[in-house]
């Protein structure tokens, strides 16, 4: 789960810069406070990559993809991108499990067919 969950948020560490490039030419923002968010939800996205399998990882995924849509209030185009990264954090957490059970079955069933060494 960690690998695919990580791959996620990196891209929307992209994500997140590009649609600060693009609220930048909002003449009602200060460039400073578009590049002091951003900068912060960057950050954000860099530190939770590391820390997805830590207790409360996914939850504080999860706030971060509703961060990402709500910034669409300000970049239009984030409602969208914001809902396609939804669902490939959602496809990363549901399918990285699935592979991390698979993962530790196939463990269980090497350790169990392997011959005693005493």
């Amino acid at each position: 789960m960690r690998t695919l969950c990580a791959s996620t948020l990196i891209g929307e560490v992209f994500v997140i810069g590009f649609a600060a490039l693009v609220a930048m030419k909002d003449p009602d923002l200060s460039m400073g406070t578009v590049w002091t968010v951003s900068g912060i939800a960057m950050f954000l996205c860099v530190l939770l990559s590391g820390a997805v399998t830590r207790p409360g990882g996914v939850a504080l995924g999860w706030a971060l993809q509703i961060a990402l849509v709500a910034s669409g209030f300000v970049v239009p185009t984030m409602f969208f991108l914001g809902a396609v990264f939804g669902a490939l954090w959602w496809a990363s957490v549901h399918y990285g499990r699935k592979i991390d059970e698979a993962k530790a079955r196939f463990a269980a069933q090497a350790d169990a067919s392997a011959p005693d060494a005493a």
